[in-house]
């Protein structure tokens, strides 16, 4: 019997909170590294090579670790845009159980890609037999993940039903062009989309690109944002992906949007 999915333990984010996994295209690599110890007491401190020893040994784990995610973990494309992570999720919950659930824009289609990580390595190898399985109009490309999905730090995610309904009226935007502004992003956005309740840019000229989270007025306009991934926000392909985190306040950002007028 098919056990229960259970709403992602982690999400995504950047900066302070971390950017979602990206495809096998964009994806990190870990490099694995071997190191050789010489017997030199003379000139290495018996204490500087134990914690030589030690650092490598935990480096190694962490490795491991996160080669045991990725196995775990299948990536999937061709996703249809009218279909949800809880969609998804529940598909492939019959494999095995769902410990977390990523779904991306692709800024170079119209379609979305996800990331699927499971309890046991076993459920990955079955979900990889749903391979063309159609959700919602076109069929799914499913494979072996290259990646681990990024985890967030679990005090960004929502705490209390206001916050999860907040989620709901939130999406993620990534790929922005760092010359672009706050009142850039709220004008793109509302346009498209919808009047903006909160808006928080984050990243400066140190980073290639910036990200923002944009809270909506309402869930319609929120999931009509995530049908712009690709649309140019000044020079670049915007990437939008559900948000799992809320705009919680910062004394350090304002998220106050622009008033509508002031856009004009």
């Amino acid at each position: 019997m098919a056990s229960s999915y259970l709403a992602p333990t982690r999400g995504q984010g950047g900066l302070h909170q971390q950017g979602y996994a990206r495809n096998r295209d964009e994806g990190f690599a870990v490099q694995t590294g071997h190191t050789s110890y010489h017997h030199q007491s003379a000139a290495i401190p018996v204490h500087s090579a134990r914690s030589s020893i030690k650092s490598t040994s935990k480096r190694q784990a962490t490795q491991k670790s996160l080669g045991d995610k990725v196995r775990r973990t299948i990536y999937i494309c061709d996703i249809d845009q009218q279909v949800t992570e809880e969609q998804l999720a529940n598909l492939f919950q019959e494999c095995g159980r769902v410990v977390d659930c990523r779904v991306c824009g692709d800024p170079n289609s119209a379609m979305r890609f996800a990331f699927i990580e499971f309890l046991e390595e076993s459920a990955a190898k079955i979900a990889l037999t749903r391979n063309g399985t159609v959700l919602g109009t076109y069929p799914l490309r499913v494979l072996p993940s290259k990646t681990a999905i990024v985890p967030v730090n679990n005090q960004y995610l929502p705490r209390t039903e206001e916050e999860r309904e907040l989620c709901g009226r939130t999406v993620y935007a990534a790929n922005i062009d760092k010359k672009v502004d706050r009142t850039d992003v709220q004008a793109f956005f509302e346009t498209l989309c919808g009047p903006v309740s909160k808006i928080r840019l984050l990243g400066d000229y140190h980073h290639p690109t910036r990200i923002a989270f944009v809270e909506f007025t309402n869930a319609e306009s929120a999931r009509a944002a995530l049908n712009c991934s690709g649309a140019l926000l000044g020079s670049t392909p915007v990437r939008v992906s559900p948000s799992k985190t809320p705009v919680r306040p910062d004394p350090r950002h304002d998220d106050t949007p622009v008033p509508r007028r002031s856009l004009c």
